[in-house]
């Protein structure tokens, strides 16, 4: 994995995606006391010890170069994170691998989640396409009806419907974007 990619930085507009620090306990307690965020969590934020295993699992990733997890910073609004995306990658050299995003409640419906996920999915076509990365998958809940209008905004075509399957109690819509280029 390139090291670059370790303590990368991106700026896109009044946005900020960096990595996220010991300091955002405090945010990471906030937000996830919110019912949406819960709702959509594969690993819900409960209290400060879950907080600090939340960031921790971070920083393990990153450093594995198979989760890069960005807090969403929004200038506009302040210096604290305004939400979180993330690329997964199930295994280096993996032609695919997943994005997820959330934003807090008092951040909504500024186009923010949109924005960064552009970024993301720009960042991760650029960085690892030399590591065999063609596609990006984003998934959630038919009931999300905001997170499909996002992924149709960043690029992301609805792709299927997927059983419901714990943790998620409903069928899931699969959206996905392919990187640009040759054959693809």
């Amino acid at each position: 994995m390139n090291d670059h990619a370790r303590g990368t930085r991106l700026r896109t507009g009044s946005l900020v995606l960096r990595p996220w620090l010991p300091g955002d306990i405090t945010f990471l307690l906030d937000a996830y006391r919110d019912p949406a965020i819960q709702a959509g969590s594969r690993a819900p934020v409960a209290d400060g010890a879950a907080a600090e295993r939340w960031l921790r699992d971070q920083e393990e990733g990153r450093a594995s170069g198979l989760r890069h997890s960005f807090a969403v910073v929004d200038t506009a609004l302040g210096d604290g994170p305004a939400g979180n995306v993330v690329l997964v990658r199930p295994a280096p050299g993996s032609a695919a691998a997943e994005v997820g995003y959330w934003t807090a409640a008092p951040a909504r419906g500024r186009g923010i989640a949109t924005q960064a996920l552009a970024a993301l999915t720009d960042w991760a076509f650029t960085v690892f396409a030399a590591y065999g990365l063609v596609t990006l998958d984003l998934l959630h809940q038919v009931d999300n009806e905001a997170s499909c209008r996002v992924a149709e905004k960043a690029g992301y075509g609805f792709a299927e419907v997927l059983p419901a399957h714990p943790p998620w109690p409903l069928e899931g819509h699969r959206h996905e974007r392919r990187a640009a280029g040759p054959g693809r």
